[in-house]
């Protein structure tokens, strides 16, 4: 690699044409791909995340689907705990109930369908970087990233941590031509507008 940057072909003894992974210094792979920089996304990552046949969900759609899903499971939690525990304790237990019952919820119609009962009612699915639906193991990660913060609530210097998260969490959504909240990025996936039923 040169002073300014830019790699010469070694074959050859010149510069590589514009536009190659080895005039951008990205290293090539045997196969002759060009390799991803770590943090970086692929140009057809980045495509089929973004909505590549679709379009990005908007935020208002994505805030309607969580509130729809929060409420469809954190509401019956809730109440069956407090139907069944003192209030107090109802109120410790809560947040680990809500983001267990929550993790469940998510992993299993995100596998399934790409989608929540939230998302579908929002016009929104989940898609990983090719396009597809996620497997069962993306799709639990990202629900996990989601679902972890609220389950540490009740803890006193976790709680405030997981409060700033939630802060963090909203902001990546809303920043960047790919709008991907935390749980996104760590599962390599996004939120497009539903265009297949």
């Amino acid at each position: 690699m040169t002073a300014s940057g830019e790699q010469r072909d070694e074959r050859a003894g010149e510069r590589p044409p514009p536009g190659t992974a080895a005039a951008e210094g990205v290293a090539a792979d045997p196969a002759g791909e060009a390799a991803v920089e770590p943090g970086a996304v692929s140009e057809a990552a980045s495509e089929a995340v973004s909505g590549g046949d679709g379009i990005l969900a908007e935020p208002g759609q994505r805030l309607l689907a969580r509130i729809v899903d929060t409420l469809a499971v954190g509401l019956p939690v809730v109440l069956v705990l407090r139907a069944v525990l003192p209030h107090d304790t109802a109120d410790h237990w809560s947040p680990t109930a809500v983001a267990s019952a929550l993790l469940a919820y998510d992993t299993v119609q995100i596998a399934l369908w790409g989608r929540t009962l939230g998302k579908r009612l929002a016009g929104v699915r989940v898609v990983t970087a090719d396009g597809s639906r996620p497997d069962p193991a993306r799709a639990a990660l990202r629900a996990a990233v989601y679902a972890v913060p609220i389950a540490l609530r009740p803890v006193p210097v976790l709680g405030v941590l997981a409060g700033i998260f939630w802060v963090v969490n909203v902001a990546t959504a809303f920043r960047g031509p790919e709008r991907r909240a935390v749980h996104d990025r760590t599962a390599g996936t996004g939120v497009v507008k539903n265009t297949i039923d």
